[in-house]
């Protein structure tokens, strides 16, 4: 089914699936515009709007409306095979027949004029929980195929419960036609979405009706104010919810075989229960006065009516849904057991031998009423009996035959009694005359009589009680010899019930406070006890049978399959056992020991491999190797135990009652939590030993140990606080990490004794880079440490919460924190510290400034490049102030040197003669002319000066170690403030060498290209 359709009730429901149906049909390519006509069953019930009702087959119900209901709508005969199938043919047989029947129907109609075949998987209320035969529905898919009509399944009322809470499952599975090997076309669900919380109903459409939709209009015409309402969605959506979480679909596939059993066990032999039927947690039983010819009672008698009236008064208390028109629509009575999906197994105990009780003691009151009546009461009641059979029989002349037979055997009867009462009346005045002079006589002897009558009266309540006292001490022997035989071979149910009595025998004779029942109390005791004991050891036996001593898990998340679960029928009986031992123990339930000392292990040995695998695969082969993401065991470690775990929880909400689950639970899984708290400890001194390599591995385990414990608190809402102690080791030792790494960086720095001669970075900036940037592939929980440290929180003398064992929640965060936000500030602060360590020892061991300007600027590059070249970039771009404050000062240190050279090319100018000095090129004649010699020689001087202190500053760069991004820096630098000054300077002064070549070294273009080797 690939797309549902949201109304607000089921009668809604199936008169969208009637228009569905119709639409499909006019949409179709081609389109079959003739298909008008549907078929329904006889008997049946889809609702009490027209259509719907039109739909249904159930006589009482249509009688009232019958002129306005719609005329295109045939019925068949339903699968019911208490009633209508041949004691001697077969389900195979009886499926072929209703087969023909409804391909007689189609042929009857017209092939081509039917839109759909309409059927309850299960029928409800209207026939008392019947579902069909096995290949039932197979057989009917293939008579719709054949003529190409759809089949809708309306299971508004068959997968839910007609009372208290619903939900979809009710019958074993999801969807009742999930039995019967078949997919329909269009399904009504009801009932089972919204638990009674808001009115909701729907369609569920196969992927061939969606496609023929969505191929033509692209729409359904249909719609309602309320419909698909968000209210009611929602409530749909959490009761769905509630369904998958605590697994109730299992609950009522397994503990409705055991309703089945005991509903069985109690009332198959009752002369007045013709069948019993169902499926899951949905069972009906019929109610018939003859069972031998299946004759049901008159519709008068209301007998389904009054048996549900009882069941609520005490000590009953129990409800139940009553059916009529079980036979045909007017005669016969059923009731509807639904269990709500959450009950236990002892309360499936408790639901079955109640009604149990309540239909034996409906019909004893009811035959006892009728007899206690006069005859003539009895040949009415016969009466109305014989004519209900005869309305209902039709025309079997049989069933009429029979009547009047037993109407004629009453008259007879009746002809006798009269004739006795006749004789009966003579004798009584013959007695009244002779009781006359008896009462002469006896008047005298009254008072001794009533003396004597007290006396005998005393005397009866005397072997009455003593009747009591004896009757335990009789019983005891034969609930001994049931308690002898154990569980297995007396019969679990048998043996419970044995006990029950005991307890209740010895509750009664501790209430009589009698010294004679001293030692048949000791006895009824001893065998309790034993009783009791055996239980607890059968318990441990059928568990243990059930437990391996291992699995390998591998096999199981490797293939992504669930892990395995203890046998249904096993979880029934232990489920039983739990049951009675939880309801009569007065301490803690011992069968949570039991139940802890047989899972536990099993649940470690599972394990442990993983455990030890998750320690050897730390184990370094390099000691500088680094820790690269998923390496480690720990990841598979925890998907095992999560999946184990999960399959534990499971089986314990089957055995076990709500109350006990999470004792349960924490007790089988102790050992396991254990040996990953060693395991995870163990981790933890090797990443301390290898902090600076391995501290990846806990920022991985505390992400891994923490989605596990949120996966398992919110299946379970247990173990949280547990995991959360066995996580505290490293969860603590990555948030110290932090600070450590950074005060490991400085300590480095400063214990250098020699930093390179020609300015080269040193080592440490890029293996500081790496770890920021190998920290980014563990952004997620560091991104969570961050949090829990607070911006700056691994700075030096912060204060740093975290004593708390538990895992940190949000409520212990500062819930406007980022982490990535603080993750970023922390690579500022490690980049900062780095700086300014590398800073402070250069100044030491470097001489001169332009070496220091080199140093610096080589490790901002480097900085920078491992930045921009990483997932280090979305990260902090923006925040690189910094970066570029240390880069001006290395340039400013550097130019330091070019200021120097820079002065031997200043020269002065006299502005304030009448005619300003020419300073072309062109002019250079005129200009040296015009200097006296001292001046000539000053200049002379200048450009040789200039020459030497150039050709030392070309180089001292060129014998740096620089990264190609400095070096072209600083030479763009020493271009751009050198050569304007060299090149007017030679303009003007340039002649004073006379091209000899002696003072002036370099022309423009020749100075030029020793800029250009510089880069």
């Amino acid at each position: 089914m690939s797309r549902a359709y949201i109304v607000a009730s089921g009668s809604e429901a199936m008169e969208a699936a009637m228009k569905v149906a119709r639409q499909f049909f006019l949409e179709k390519n081609p389109p079959e515009p003739s298909r008008t006509q549907f078929i329904a069953r006889k008997q049946s019930y889809h609702g009490t709007t027209l259509g719907a009702l039109s739909m249904g087959g159930h006589a009482s119900r249509r009688a009232k409306f019958e002129p306005m209901l719609l005329d295109n709508i045939s019925k068949v005969s339903p699968c019911f095979a208490y009633r209508h199938k041949g004691p001697e043919e077969s389900d195979k047989e009886y499926v072929t027949r209703l087969a023909d029947e409804l391909d007689r129907e189609f042929q009857k109609l017209g092939p081509g004029n039917v839109c759909a075949f309409v059927a309850e998987p299960v029928v409800g209320a209207a026939l008392g929980c019947v579902p069909a035969v096995p290949g039932y529905f197979q057989a009917m898919r293939a008579v719709c195929d054949k003529y190409g009509a759809l089949l809708v399944l309306d299971e508004v009322v068959s997968d839910c419960t007609l009372s208290q809470m619903c939900g979809m499952g009710r019958t074993g599975t999801m969807h009742a036609w999930q039995q019967e090997g078949v997919v329909p076309d269009i399904q009504t669900i009801g009932k089972c979405l919204g638990g009674g919380y808001q009115p909701v109903a729907g369609l569920l459409l196969h992927n061939k009706v969606v496609d023929v939709f969505m191929k033509g209009s692209g729409t359904f015409a249909h719609g309602h104010t309320y419909q698909a309402h968000p209210l009611a969605c929602a409530a749909a959506l959490e009761v769905q919810r509630i369904i998958r979480k605590e697994d109730l679909i299992r609950n009522a596939a397994t503990l409705g075989s055991l309703l089945s059993t005991r509903l069985d066990e109690l009332l198959s032999e009752h002369p007045n229960v013709g069948d019993i039927r169902g499926r899951g947690f949905f069972w009906g039983i019929e109610l018939v006065a003859d069972k031998s010819n299946k004759r049901p009672f008159p519709a008068a008698a209301g007998v389904a009516s009054g048996i549900v009236e009882l069941g609520l008064k005490e000590p009953y208390c129990v409800a139940l849904y009553p059916g009529t028109g079980t036979v045909d629509g007017v005669a016969g009575d059923h009731i509807i057991v639904s269990p709500a999906y959450n009950t236990t197994a002892a309360e499936i105990e408790e639901i079955a031998s109640l009604v149990y009780r309540l239909i034996k003691d409906y019909f004893a009151s009811m035959y006892s009423r009728i007899y206690a009546q006069p005859p003539e009461s009895h040949w009415q009641y016969a009466t109305v009996d014989a004519m209900a059979v005869g309305l209902t029989g039709g025309s079997r002349h049989a069933a009429d035959e029979e009547a009047r037979a037993e109407v004629d055997v009453l008259n007879s009867r009746l002809e006798k009694t009269t004739q006795l009462n006749k004789k009966i009346q003579a004798c009584l005045g013959r007695l009244e005359a002779t009781g006359k002079s008896v009462r002469d006589v006896s008047g005298p002897l009254s008072g001794e009589t009533r003396r004597l009558q007290l006396l005998g009266n005393n005397i009866d309540s005397v072997l009455a009680a003593i009747e009591r006292i004896r009757q335990p001490a009789d019983s005891k022997n034969d609930e001994e010899v049931i308690i002898r035989q154990g569980p297995e071979k007396a019969g679990l149910s048998n043996y419970l019930n044995s006990i029950k009595r005991l307890n209740k025998a010895l509750g009664d004779m501790k209430a009589s406070n009698l010294r004679a029942n001293q030692q048949t109390m000791a006895d009824l005791q001893r065998l309790i006890v034993l009783g009791n004991t055996q239980l607890e050891n059968s318990f441990d036996k059928m568990l243990r049978a059930e437990t391996p001593r291992s699995v390998e898990p591998l096999n199981f998340i490797t293939k992504n399959t669930p892990f395995p679960l203890i046998s249904p029928s096993s979880i029934s009986q232990l489920a039983l056992m739990n049951s009675y031992v939880s309801g009569n123990s007065s301490s803690e339930n011992p069968l949570i020991k039991i139940y802890a000392e047989v899972r536990g292990p099993y649940l470690s040995q599972t394990l442990v491999n993983l455990a030890y695998a998750s320690v050897n695969t730390a184990k370094k082969k390099s000691p500088d190797a680094v820790y690269r993401a998923g390496t480690n065991g720990m990841g598979m470690y925890a998907r095992a135990m999560e999946g184990i775990f999960l399959a534990e929880h499971e089986n314990i909400c089957s055995i076990f009652m709500r109350q006990d689950w999470g004792p349960v639970f924490q007790t089988a899984c102790q050992a396991p939590l254990a040996e990953m708290a060693r395991t995870i400890r163990e981790l933890n001194n090797h990443i301390k030993a290898n902090l600076s390599t391995d501290c990846y591995l806990a920022y991985e385990i505390t992400e891994i140990i923490s989605s596990l414990s949120n996966n398992l608190e919110a299946r379970t809402g247990e173990l949280k606080a547990t995991l959360g102690a066995a996580l505290k080791p490293v969860r603590e030792t990555a948030k110290s990490s932090l600070g450590e790494l950074l005060e490991d960086t400085k300590r480095k720095v400063g214990g250098i004794q020699a930093l390179p001669s020609d300015g080269g970075a040193l080592p440490i900036v890029s293996e500081t880079m790496k770890r920021l940037q190998n920290m980014v592939e563990f952004l997620r929980p560091i991104s969570s440490i961050m949090v829990s440290l607070g911006d700056g929180g691994w700075k030096s003398g912060a204060s740093t919460s975290g004593n708390m064992d538990a895992i940190p929640s949000l409520a212990s965060f500062d819930i406007g924190a980022d982490g990535k936000e603080i993750f970023a500030h922390y690579c500022i602060d490690t980049i900062d510290a780095l700086m300014l360590s590398l800073d402070q020892k250069a100044r030491t061991l470097l001489k001169g400034k332009s070496l220091l300007g080199v140093f610096l600027a080589n490790n901002v590059i480097i900085i920078e490049r491992m930045i921009q070249d990483s997932d280090l970039k979305p990260l902090l771009e923006g925040r690189l102030s910094g970066l570029d404050g240390w880069l001006k000062k290395a340039k400013a240190f550097y130019s330091e040197a070019c200021k120097d050279v820079s002065v031997h090319l200043f020269d002065v100018i006299h502005t304030n003669r009448t005619q300003r000095p020419p300073s072309g090129s062109s002019e250079s004649v005129s200009i040296v002319k015009g200097l006296n010699s001292k001046d000539k020689e000053s200049i002379k001087n200048k450009f040789q000066t200039f020459n030497a202190s150039f050709d030392e500053l070309v180089g001292r760069h060129k014998t740096y170690n620089m990264e190609t991004e400095v070096r072209q820096m600083f030479a763009r630098d020493m271009q751009q403030m050198l050569e304007p000054l060299y090149n007017r300077f030679w303009d003007r002064y340039h002649e004073v060498d006379k091209g000899r070549g002696k003072y002036v070294k370099y022309d423009k273009s020749a100075i030029s290209a020793v800029f250009l080797t510089l880069y």
